[in-house]
């Protein structure tokens, strides 16, 4: 669980419901027509906007703004030395006892394709296949949270001009005119808040989720491309290091098991 995430909205909705009740009270921001207005024409535009399988993938997508299973660099450059050594006593093929007990999809694919000795070529093309699918996937789950940011506050603003063209009709009776610039005024307040609280952060975790996952997919291809080069286990480590920041690189080394 991504927990800055999840504080990151938590202090958003206290600034935000702190400055309501200090200002008078919670009632007067509380109109179920903005709303309505507002959540509806954006879930329609969102539905309008991508199809219904593209949105089910796009939104398992969205997950990963709040959780997280990347693993880090420091222990895939443990699993690759590892890996190293046993190529180097048994051979690629003795990597085959390792594909089922990863989790990874990446590298579970990676293990497979080495384990059966293939072409550098073959690694690379298969790879590049996935990455570009990677690549597409995160693209939809970004571009969902892009439309929700850009049709709410699109949405705030045709609630406000139904709510203007109510109050502006009904100028001889008072008692509307309240209700009237209620629709006017909330349903932009409704939008601003779910696009910039909610829609466009989420957009940009996202996009820096994809980053952190290109980073270590980088890690994972190098790694392979050195066991299947049969380079030695010190050798893939200094390689896979170098996506290690120099400061830290002294701190993420990992602890070599003794030999038996």
């Amino acid at each position: 669980m991504d927990f800055a995430t999840l504080f990151g909205f938590a202090v958003g909705l206290v600034m935000i419901a702190s400055a309501i009740v200090f200002g008078g009270g919670t009632a007067w921001f509380l109109h179920w027509p903005s709303l309505m207005i507002m959540m509806g024409g954006t879930i329609s535009a969102l539905m309008i906007h991508f199809p219904a399988r593209q949105l089910r993938n796009a939104l398992a997508v969205a997950r990963n703004c709040f959780v997280t299973s990347l693993p880090d660099t420091a222990s895939l450059i443990e699993r690759f030395r590892q890996y190293a050594q046993t190529s180097r006593r048994g051979g690629l093929r003795a990597l085959e006892k390792s594909v089922d007990e990863e989790s990874d999809p990446f590298m579970r694919l990676g293990l497979e394709l080495i384990s059966s000795e293939c072409e550098p070529a073959e690694l690379n093309a298969a790879f590049g296949r996935e990455r570009r699918a990677l690549d597409q996937r995160h693209l939809a789950g970004r571009r969902l949270f892009e439309v929700l940011g850009s049709a709410a506050p699109a949405w705030g603003m045709v609630g406000t001009l139904i709510g203007l063209v109510q109050m502006l009709r009904n100028l001889e009776d008072p008692r509307q005119i309240g209700s009237g610039l209620a629709l006017a005024l909330l349903t932009t307040l409704y939008g601003a808040m779910f696009s910039n609280l909610i829609c466009i952060p989420l957009a940009g975790k996202l996009e820096s989720r994809h980053a952190e996952e290109e980073a270590v997919r980088d890690v994972m291809v190098e790694g392979f491309s050195g066991l299947l080069e049969a380079h030695s286990a010190a050798a893939i480590e200094g390689r896979l290091k170098a996506w290690v920041p120099p400061a830290d690189r002294q701190e993420s080394s990992v602890p070599r098991a003794k030999a038996s």
